[in-house]
């Protein structure tokens, strides 16, 4: 009976670690790819607005939003915040950057 509680703790130490690492893997893979949907609808806004790679943008225009599924701006899997790039040639970023959610 101790061996296999020893056995199923030796088990879950090293199971448990894994996940978490899975964990975080997942949500910033799931990270870039919002911000590569940001950037996308960015870009498609920009060109059928005749907008210039140096003019700005907001992430709350909803002639922008519009460009997103259901309008709406996904949120980061993290629970990290999404910002517009200075201009629009920029990309969009992440305040998890730090932790890979980069584009």
């Amino acid at each position: 009976m101790r061996r296999a509680v020893a056995i199923i703790g030796l088990l879950a130490a090293i199971a448990i670690p894994n996940f978490v690492k899975a964990r975080a893997t997942a949500q910033k893979n799931a990270c870039i790819a919002n911000l590569k949907q940001v950037d996308g609808a960015v870009q498609s806004w920009a060109l059928e607005n005749k907008k210039a790679a140096t003019d700005t943008y907001a992430l709350t225009d909803t002639t922008l939003l519009a460009y997103l599924k259901g309008s709406l701006l996904p949120a980061c899997p993290g629970g990290g915040t999404y910002s517009a790039a200075s201009t629009v040639s920029g990309s969009p970023t992440c305040s998890l950057s730090g932790s890979g959610h980069t584009l």
